[in-house]
């Protein structure tokens, strides 16, 4: 029997991609489920696949994380664990892509992740603890030109995942962080993997969401081999940085992409 059987476990961004493959792999491990999503219909339909429940949640608004969460409360008793999911990414060159769209991922990737641990941390604690995971990125360790924001923003959720850690956990509140590479969801779309970090898939993601949850550490790479490299990259000479990005394509993959194939992403989430 698994360790999350019988957990109640709620999801940001839960209705489609690394949210909602990460929603399936816990219930498939005995939790129970609530996926949040500003689309609030796509995520009640996904939820409704594997038995859980899909409520709306806006992560930029305090007050729409605290009612996710007391619905989650009011329909499974308690929460043991939160996923921070959501978000979004923004490429292009800085000058040239408007600067409101690329201010919304620092509502969405960063204000988000504080708001959902801000509003769970004392429902946790309350409970005699719990667990926060926070999805990052590699970006947050390979900063890429044309994805400047998004870059600052994993980083800072790497940051703040490592700080809090060092707070909640003499409350028996532990935080992780994971660090998905290029993942085969509607964020990448358009774009060319580079030669190093083949795309993976978001069950690669949830299946290392779960093993967090099980077993509690800081973070966690994905693929895991990316892990070693992720952790020197800023050691390396800012020369050999810049070569690297471009014999691997990591210095033009958010620069030179397909702008046809990613706009339906990009009306989505920027509305642009």
């Amino acid at each position: 029997m698994s360790t999350l059987t019988g957990k109640v476990i709620a999801i940001s961004g839960g209705a489609r991609g690394i949210g909602e493959a990460t929603a399936k792999e816990l219930t498939a491990a005995g939790a129970k489920v609530a996926v949040g999503d500003l689309d609030a219909v796509l995520a009640e339909q996904s939820a409704a696949g594997y038995g859980g429940i899909g409520l709306p949640l806006d992560v930029t608004s305090e007050e729409s994380y605290a009612g996710f969460l007391d619905k989650v409360e009011a329909e499974y008793g308690r929460i043991d664990a939160l996923v921070n999911n959501a978000g979004i990414m923004v490429i292009g060159k800085h000058l040239d892509v408007p600067i409101e769209n690329q201010l919304k991922q620092l509502d969405i990737n960063v204000k988000g992740v504080i708001n959902g641990c801000h509003a769970v941390a004392p429902r946790l604690i309350a409970n005699g603890g719990g667990q926060i995971v926070n999805i990052a990125s590699l970006a947050g360790r390979f900063a890429a030109p044309g994805a400047a924001v998004y870059s600052g923003t994993k980083a800072a959720v790497l940051a703040f995942s490592d700080a809090l850690d060092a707070e909640l956990a003499p409350r028996n509140v532990r935080v992780s962080a994971v660090l998905p590479s290029f993942t085969n969801t509607g964020l990448i779309s358009g774009t060319e993997a580079p030669a190093m970090t083949p795309a993976i898939e978001p069950a690669d993601v949830a299946a290392a969401v779960r093993g967090l949850l099980e077993n509690y550490r800081a973070q966690a790479t994905v693929p895991k081999y990316l892990a070693f490299s992720a952790a020197q990259w800023s050691m390396y000479p800012q020369r050999m940085r810049r070569w690297m990005g471009a014999k691997t394509g990591m210095s033009t993959m958010f620069l030179e992409y397909d702008h046809e194939a990613r706009q339906a992403y990009e009306d989505r989430t920027t509305g642009e």
